[in-house]
């Protein structure tokens, strides 16, 4: 009787750690796949700074990013319209920490324009945020482009020399990719707020943007996801503390 009882006990034994070792793997297996479209959307961003940066006669000018706080790019914004026209899309952005960038925070762009228009394309924005109030609308729940925070179409390429007075008053300077042609670009109007499920998926509930965007944030993104902030670095020369 003792014999068949551990016998049973060790059978018991063995089909609970087989189970769990299962669940657990199913777990690393969902995991993984919850991430995938957010790991996708880094990688998009990362890939669109890259081939801006790479562009330097026609890119983003060096010294503004040197001197912005926090970068957001919107890969793939679609804007569609017929008489009545909106736009809308998913981005990531990371703010500058001691000698590196945060991890990234997932937001939301959207916006509307009314007139006789009629077409659809897919754009690419990147969002310079150049001071304390920029950061501090990116950080909130919701701004507007051109009311919560001023911004200004960014100057490109060897433009970057007259663009002094923009660089000063302007709390985010905005650029815009589409059929192949690069820009400084006026984004009044448009919201942009933070994505809720994308940061759920990647950080778990209850984590803000503004957790894992400010400078002493202990959370730290999944290795895929951190393509965004990593590919900032390549291109940093000066160090700036987000605080």
């Amino acid at each position: 009787m003792k014999t068949r009882s551990a016998i049973t006990l060790v059978t018991a034994a063995f089909l609970a750690l087989s189970i769990q070792t299962v669940l657990f793997a199913q777990t690393k297996k969902d995991v993984k796949a919850d991430i995938k479209d957010e790991t996708s959307q880094a990688e998009k961003a990362a890939k669109v700074f890259t081939e801006i940066m790479d562009t330097p006669d026609k890119g983003i000018p060096h010294n503004l990013f040197d001197s912005a706080s926090c970068v957001a790019v919107f890969p793939s914004v679609l804007k569609a319209a017929f008489i009545v026209g909106g736009q809308g899309g998913r981005g990531v952005a990371s703010c500058r920490a001691g000698s590196g960038w945060t991890s990234p925070a997932y937001f939301n762009m959207g916006g509307g324009s009314v007139g006789f228009q009629i077409g659809a394309e897919s754009t690419d924005f990147v969002l310079l945020i150049m001071n304390q109030d920029g950061m501090k609308s990116l950080l909130g729940d919701q701004f507007t482009l051109g009311g919560d925070a001023s911004v200004a179409a960014g100057p490109v390429g060897r433009e970057a020399g007259a663009s002094t007075d923009v660089k000063l008053n302007a709390q985010i300077l905005s650029y815009s990719r589409s059929k192949g042609l690069f820009a400084g670009v006026e984004l009044k109007g448009v919201v942009i707020k933070p994505d809720k499920d994308d940061m759920k998926d990647v950080y778990g509930p209850d984590v803000r943007a503004k957790e894992v965007l400010t400078s002493d944030s202990k959370i730290k993104a999944p290795e895929p996801i951190r393509v965004f902030p990593t590919t900032l670095a390549r291109f940093s020369a000066v160090k700036k503390s987000a605080k």
